[in-house]
């Protein structure tokens, strides 16, 4: 099996929900990152792209009919460049950089572009199509923003509470705190402030739009200042919109290759060492990130003991310290540019946007091993493990 390496990384600002971004397709948001990929590689010739594999979790609106495709296409790359939509959820553009290392691995492709996109804030309403012509009554139009939508019935009650109380829930069983979980989420915008102005995201993000910077950071946000946020999800709940992911328009994207076309890509960010797939009980989905990340490291051959970086999704700061928590590694080393509480979290693109960032982080810190991690609604996550090449 051959190595797989990640050459470049890229993404558009992430956009608030009915905010900079909202005029802008996802299909369309999704060729900007292409277009912004491609432009690392200059000595790529786009005809060598084996395969584009894109993330996206919703595919309900403009993003449908495999989004994937319609960016290459809008992108301007050769129509023989194929591509393929990938639905994982929250997940769906860290499994398009699996599944694209993987075909590297196996020797199906040399060069593979993965990432994904979404728009939250143009996620369509939907109406059931009836099983008989003109029924008689009105018909509910149902969001497609986020969550489950037209649930099969049999599916067990605790399976399809909402994200917020399956993480309420979370908070319940582990003890995890108000206090700490506002602290978390101030941090998260304190060092995504930090990192724009440090200009470390110079080279990670490209204008999409009219936005050149990610929308919803606050530089001023303090726990003192999120204690005053209601709860969201129970009338004595901890989880606040201060310190759960927002929702977001964005996209993101990755050049992943073999060792041999170095020669066209040029020295390599990373080697992907490591990656696994878990599993648990739906509500628990805030959780599977703790053996998704024990399986990829034990595939790379590591332990956390070797580990100088970790960038974790950010879906809630109850689920993130409670993976933290059990991980047992230095809160020192997680999300040290912020994370997606602060960034923000377009379902499809939030994937390729935590991979990307930990190759920068790693060779910002100068660190050899890093793990990224992401849970997913519905009971999974995903982690990859990738080595720094510098």
């Amino acid at each position: 099996m051959a190595d797989s390496f990640v050459y470049a990384a890229v993404r558009t600002p992430f956009g608030r929900y009915s905010g900079a971004l909202a005029d802008v397709r996802p299909d369309d948001l999704a060729a900007t990152a292409l277009t912004g990929l491609l432009a690392k590689a200059p000595g790529l010739d786009p005809a060598r792209i084996d395969d584009v594999y894109w993330g996206n979790a919703n595919g309900a609106g403009e993003d449908n009919r495999n989004v994937g495709r319609m960016a290459v296409l809008l992108a301007g790359l050769p129509t023989s460049v194929p591509a393929s939509t990938v639905n994982r959820l929250c997940g769906s553009s860290l499994d398009a950089a699996i599944i694209g290392s993987r075909a590297i691995a196996a020797g199906d492709a040399e060069v593979v572009v993965a990432g994904g996109v979404e728009s939250m804030t143009r996620a369509p309403w939907v109406l059931p199509k009836p099983s008989r012509a003109f029924p008689a009554g009105n018909v509910e139009a149902v969001s497609t923003t986020l969550g489950w939508r037209l649930t099969n019935p049999r599916m067990p009650v605790e399976w399809t509470a909402s994200l917020g109380e399956c993480n309420e829930q979370l908070g319940d069983k582990y003890g995890i705190s108000r206090e700490r979980q506002d602290a978390f989420a101030a941090r998260s915008h304190v060092l995504a402030d930090r990192a724009w102005n440090d200009g470390f995201y110079a080279d990670l993000v490209i204008p999409a739009g009219d936005l050149d910077r990610d929308e919803g950071i606050r530089p001023d946000s303090s726990p003192e200042k999120l204690a005053r946020l209601k709860p969201a999800f129970r009338p004595d709940g901890t989880i606040t919109a201060g310190n759960a992911s927002p929702l977001n328009d964005g996209a993101a994207a990755l050049l992943l290759g073999s060792e041999r076309v170095a020669v066209q890509l040029g020295d390599p960010l990373a080697r992907i060492a490591g990656r696994a797939a878990h599993a648990v009980d739906p509500q628990a989905f805030g959780f599977a990130p703790v053996e998704a990340a024990e399986r990829a490291l034990r595939q790379a051959g590591i332990t956390w003991s070797q580990v100088g970086a970790v960038e974790l999704n950010e879906a809630f700061a109850v689920q993130s310290l409670a993976c933290v928590d059990a991980w047992g590694v230095d809160p020192e080393i997680v999300n040290t540019r912020g994370g997606a509480i602060a960034i923000g979290h377009p379902l499809g693109a939030s994937g390729a946007r935590i991979l990307g960032t930990l190759a920068h982080v790693l060779r910002e810190r100068n660190q050899r091993w890093g793990v990224a991690a992401i849970c997913i609604g519905v009971g999974q996550a995903l982690a990859v493990v990738l080595e720094n090449q510098a």
